[in-house]
């Protein structure tokens, strides 16, 4: 594990960025299983995940990192573990490209809260980079926001909890840099789940279905969300969300490649955009260091 620990941390975060960006396929591709279902055997998979990955780097001290994490891993849990469920959620009853668009808004909340909680000022490299991301992101889902059904506006508005909630992770773990918040995952690995558990009613589904539960829980948020928590203990705030946008292009690149879901040609542009604002900020960024 020390060897992902020594990779540099913009890397960990856009290769959990990579792993995040499946979400939307997997879940729409379930068969049987219903909303609840699906929250909880995905958070229970990606709670077993991050239990190996706590016994494999502390062994006996396992229990010891809840401790040294303290209040502040509770509480970026807590979060994590809501916004969770509002992203299955979101996913269930609106659009892939609506629930992404505003997903991708934790762009603008991450500079928010850095300048106001961490006093990271937004340079000038960042702040072009975040206003092309969001440009591209805007011309990829842009026609497709419209408001059909009331169940699909609900969507959308419980949609904005992810990014709220995956900021307040991001925060939390710049705040702390020297303090271990993977614990926090399963905190809110346990608090998904829960939620799932008590709506959810009957657990039991399909084969095919379950192993979907276990690609979301141990692939898409299990390794996602480790390697974004470590890399953001050395990226600073506004660049975790600058490279966060790697998500909203390749959701649907994955699924024009595996549910034959053709983009149209704005997606193509906004995805190059959105792929330059990235190669931008670390050109750049690391020219000035």
């Amino acid at each position: 594990m020390n060897i992902i620990r020594n990779l540099p941390g913009p890397l960990l975060v856009f290769i959990g960025a990579v792993c995040l960006s499946f979400g939307g396929l997997i879940i729409k591709s379930f068969e049987g299983a219903n909303l609840w279902q699906i929250l909880f055997w995905r958070q229970f998979f990606f709670t077993v995940t991050v239990v190996i990955y706590l016994l494999y780097t502390y062994k006996k001290n396992f229990f010891s990192t809840f401790y040294k994490s303290g209040l502040p891993g509770f509480i970026a849990g807590l979060f994590l573990g809501i916004g969770f469920a509002a992203y299955v959620f979101a996913m269930y009853y609106t659009t892939v490209a609506n629930t992404l668009f505003i997903i991708t808004t934790e762009t603008i909340f991450l500079a928010f809260f850095g300048y106001i909680f961490l006093k990271e000022k937004i340079n000038l490299v960042t702040l072009i980079s975040i206003l092309l991301g969001m440009s591209g992101v805007l011309l990829i889902v842009g026609s497709s926001l419209s408001l059909q059904t009331s169940e699909q506006f609900f969507g959308n508005i419980i949609a904005f909890v992810m990014p709220i909630s995956f900021a307040v992770l991001i925060i939390i773990v710049r705040k702390y840099p020297d303090t271990d918040m993977v614990p926090s995952q399963l905190v809110a690995g346990v608090i998904a789940a829960l939620i799932g558990f008590v709506v959810a009613g009957k657990l039991l589904i399909s084969p095919y279905d379950l192993f979907l539960g276990f690609m979301a829980g141990v692939f898409q948020i299990g390794f996602g969300f480790i390697l974004i928590t470590i890399g953001s203990q050395t990226t600073p705030a506004a660049v975790v969300g600058v490279l966060m946008l790697t998500e909203a292009v390749l959701g649907p690149i994955w699924a024009w490649l595996f549910i034959n879901e053709i983009p149209p040609v704005t997606v193509v542009i906004g995805g190059s955009i959105i792929i330059l604002a990235i190669i931008f900020e670390f050109i750049l960024s690391k020219k000035k260091k």
